[in-house]
C-alpha cells in the first residue's frame, strides 16, 4: 500500500514554470467553439430525467448570460436626470441639453460573482505552506485482522453543514471527528477594524486540494463563507447581504478557534 502525495495544482505549476504548448491557445479556442455543437448534440440525445436536469441547467446558464449582457449594455447608458426645471430664463446652449448622468450599473455584485467563477480573490494570505496527506489524514485500520487500510480520519478542523447525513460507519471512508467540527468563526472586518463572531455557511476553497474543499477541511488560507446578515451590510440595490467570503488566517487545529479576515 503506497501513500499518494498531494497533487495540489500541479498543472498550473508546470505551466508557470515551462509555459504552454505552441498551439495551446489555438486548440483551446477551437475546443470552446466546438463545445456549442457538443452541448446541442448532448441536449438532443438525452432522454428522460437526465434530459430534464440538463435542460434546466442550460436554461439557467442562458438566463444568467442574457442578464449579464443586458447589464453590460446598460453599464454606460445615458439616463435622463429627473431634476426639476429651474425657473427663469436659461441660456440657449442649455435649452436642448438634457441633464444626462452616466449610470454605472455594473455593480459590485456582478464583480463578486465574476471573482467567484474565476475562483480568485485579492486575499490577505496569497501563499500558504503545502500540507501533505499524511498530516491531514490518519490511516484507520479495519477488519477482523486490522489489515484493511482504506479508511481515513481527518486530523484538521472541519465544517459540517446542519443537514449533513452521515453514512453508515461501515461504509464511511473519511471520518470527521465531532470534536474538530466548528460552526462559528471570529471574522475581522478590515475597514471597520472590528471582529465579529459569525456562523460559517460553507467552505468555498481550500488551497491545498479540491478534495479538502469538498470535505470541508479548514486550514490556514482556506476561503470560507460566513453569515454577515447581522452586520447590516447592503448591496448597491439595497438588498441585505446574506453571505460573504473570508480567509482563515490562523491554524485552527492549534488555536482551538477559527480566525479570519473578511474579503471586502
Amino acid at each position: 500500500f503506497f501513500e499518494r502525495m498531494p497533487q495540489n495544482e500541479h498543472i498550473e505549476l508546470f505551466q508557470k514554470r515551462y509555459g504552454y504548448r505552441l498551439d495551446y491557445f489555438e486548440r483551446k479556442r477551437k475546443k470552446e467553439a466546438r463545445m456549442l455543437h457538443t452541448n446541442a448534440r448532448k441536449a438532443r440525445k438525452l432522454r428522460g430525467l437526465k434530459a430534464k436536469i440538463y435542460s434546466k441547467k442550460r436554461y439557467a446558464e442562458k438566463a444568467q448570460l442574457k442578464k449579464t449582457i443586458k447589464q453590460h449594455e446598460e453599464s454606460l447608458s445615458k439616463r435622463g436626470n429627473d431634476a426639476p426645471v429651474r425657473e427663469g430664463a436659461q441660456p440657449a446652449f442649455l435649452l436642448d441639453r438634457q441633464n444626462a448622468t452616466r449610470a454605472k450599473v455594473l455593480s459590485q455584485m456582478i464583480k463578486q460573482k465574476r471573482k467567484e467563477k474565476a475562483g480568485k480573490w485579492n486575499v490577505p494570505l496569497p501563499k500558504v505552506r503545502p500540507i501533505s496527506e499524511d498530516e491531514i489524514f490518519k490511516v484507520i485500520r479495519t477488519g477482523k485482522r486490522k489489515k484493511k487500510q482504506w479508511k481515513r480520519m481527518i486530523t484538521k478542523v472541519t465544517f459540517v453543514p446542519e443537514d449533513f447525513t452521515r453514512k453508515p460507519p461501515k461504509f464511511e471512508r473519511f471520518i470527521r471527528p465531532t470534536g474538530l467540527r466548528f460552526k462559528k468563526a471570529h471574522i475581522t472586518h478590515p475597514e471597520l477594524q472590528a471582529t465579529f463572531h459569525l456562523d460559517i455557511l460553507g467552505v468555498k476553497k481550500n488551497p491545498q486540494s479540491p478534495l479538502y474543499s469538498q470535505l470541508g477541511v479548514i486550514t490556514k488560507g482556506t476561503i470560507i463563507e460566513v453569515n454577515v446578515s447581522d452586520l447590516g451590510m447592503v448591496t448597491s440595490t439595497g438588498k441585505v447581504v446574506w453571505g460573504k467570503y473570508a480567509q482563515v488566517t490562523n491554524n485552527p487545529e492549534n488555536d482551538g478557534c477559527i480566525n479570519g479576515v473578511l474579503l471586502v
